[in-house]
């Protein structure tokens, strides 16, 4: 019982010294395990990424084969998703995540969650609040995102 109480204690310890360390606006926290806390932070980067238009880093992370589906249903390949990047017809002043859940399945995991921005795509105003998902799966050793979809929550 000791041993469970301590482990419980540490577990805890270690979600608030993350917590504390990790920005509010761009971060959410990691409920579990080592596949969920990698994934997490690679959510989280790439909320950085996008903001900074890092393009390096999904160069890194999106797999050859990466399709995305954007909120109008428009089905993206890596290479049009990283023109689009390049071309900064994207803004974001503001892009926080939040509500996520990973289901890792070996070496194959998908997370979805909801994120609040505010930006603009080609000039037009795209703020509001999303939800989103992405697959994942572990390639040589690296966790890559096969398929990204994002649909916009329609305000009642």
């Amino acid at each position: 019982m000791k041993r469970i109480a301590f482990a419980v204690c540490v577990v805890v310890l270690v979600f608030a010294v993350a917590s504390v360390a990790q920005t509010a606006q761009t971060t959410f926290k990691p409920r579990g395990g080592s596949v969920e806390q990698e994934l997490i932070r690679l959510e989280n980067t790439w909320v950085n990424a996008e903001l900074k238009h890092d393009l390096a880093f999904f160069e890194g992370i999106l797999a050859d084969d990466f399709i995305m589906l954007d909120n109008d249903g428009v089905v993206l390949t890596r290479g049009q998703y990283l023109a689009g990047l390049k071309s900064g017809e994207s803004v974001f002043t503001s892009l926080v995540i939040d509500n996520a859940k990973v289901h890792a399945y070996g070496e194959t995991a998908v997370v979805f969650g909801r994120e609040t921005l505010k930006g603009q795509f080609k000039g037009v105003d795209i703020s509001g609040q999303y939800q989103w998902t992405d697959t994942w799966v572990k390639i040589a050793g690296h966790w890559k995102c096969v398929a990204d979809n994002c649909s916009k929550i329609v305000q009642k």
